[in-house]
């Protein structure tokens, strides 16, 4: 399973002046067996003029490739001894890249809609918890308190509303049910911390995820971003069916407003671009806190090997440093790396018309 960790290796990786081969290949099972994959993948790697790399990557599918998932990346500079795979959950498009580093935009594409899920199935008594990571779902051990359904009371009198009558019971089940509830929330938002969750989801009875809510400290409240209500024992298919519709609705909701948001500041000019040209301006400025890109859009563009300068126009000398100036296939993913490398953070969207036609890509300012 990647990790965030493992994807800023990636991208922090520094080649010099050797080529880094990157490849998306979908094995997702529905759309061919292995044999139709490997002939796609030869496909892919014809044109290519790099025959250690695409060597090791033939390799790396033909022998050690599980095909048991939905797509895999993988990453090679053979001048450096550099090769990297992850298999993944989800399909991904195929597409091979070759570069002066390794092409990430499809896998952040993955980690911003499907990563850092954390599934919470409660009742009164406990909770099952979930990861829900890049398409697989893991569950982890599970929360249990003290059991609620036989609980007796303390005293000998069976008076109402003395200790140990009928209140009596039910203040003694109350109690139980409110200790359960904080130990939950507490061994849960150490899950949340250990996982580095950064979004949530909870499943149970209405009653007790209401429950559930009112203990969790508000800085966790803010990343709940659905519910959906179900048994506690439900089979983990069903959690799976679940989670991936909630993450898709919440993807969908999410880029929805924050477009809308980014056309409107930019209008404004406030702290907002919007456009492939004024993008680029901010990226080598190193002014942008959140690049947001459409899925599948790219275009050919310019790079100082020097300094880093990207651009659209047809120049030869950078403006920056007078360095020289490189033509490249995919401007696009120079400017997201570029973004990761100073910090940022990178939104691809989905199809939303009215981003598309203000230029498909635009960016939140730091200053």
């Amino acid at each position: 399973m990647l990790t965030e960790l493992e994807l800023r290796e990636l991208v922090s990786f520094s080649n010099g002046d050797d080529p880094v081969l990157s490849v998306y290949l979908n094995t997702k099972p529905g759309d061919g067996n292995a044999d139709a994959g490997k002939l796609r993948l030869r496909n892919l790697l014809k044109p290519i003029n790099l025959h250690q790399d695409v060597n090791t990557i033939e390799q790396y599918i033909h022998h050690e490739y599980k095909w048991n998932g939905g797509g895999v990346a993988v990453f090679s500079c053979a001048a450096r001894n550099y090769f990297r795979a992850f298999p993944l959950a989800l399909p991904v498009r195929d597409m091979a890249y070759v570069g002066d580093r390794p092409s990430v935009k499809p896998l952040l594409d993955l980690f911003d809609n499907y990563g850092g899920y954390g599934i919470v199935l409660v009742d009164k008594q406990g909770a099952r918890l979930f990861t829900f990571h890049l398409g697989e779902l893991v569950e982890h051990d599970p929360v249990e308190g003290e059991s609620v359904k036989h609980v007796k009371a303390g005293g000998a009198s069976s008076i109402p509303g003395r200790r140990g009558g009928a209140s009596g019971q039910k203040n003694t089940l109350d109690e139980t049910i409110e200790r359960n509830m904080r130990e939950t929330v507490e061994l849960t938002v150490h899950f949340f911390e250990e996982h580095n969750i950064r979004r949530i989801i909870l499943g149970g009875a209405e009653d007790n995820v209401a429950l559930f809510r009112s203990y969790l400290p508000k800085a966790w409240l803010s990343l709940i971003v659905g519910s959906f209500a179900i048994n506690k024992a439900v089979s983990q298919s069903e959690v799976f069916q679940h989670a991936q519709q909630i993450a898709l609705e919440y993807t969908i909701r999410r880029e929805k407003d924050q477009l809308d948001t980014l056309l409107v500041k930019a209008a404004k000019g406030d702290q907002a671009v919007v456009g492939l040209s004024e993008t680029l301006k901010m990226v080598n400025l190193a002014r942008v806190q959140t690049l947001l890109v459409v899925e599948n859009f790219n275009t050919a563009g310019n790079r100082c090997d020097s300094c880093g300068y990207l651009t659209t126009e047809p120049i030869k000398i950078c403006p920056t440093c007078g360095g020289k100036i490189f033509k490249y296939q995919d401007v696009i993913d120079l400017a997201v790396s570029e973004v990761i490398k100073h910090g940022g953070d990178v939104l691809v969207t989905h199809v939303y018309q009215p981003f598309i036609n203000a230029g498909s890509t635009g960016a939140f300012l730091r200053y």
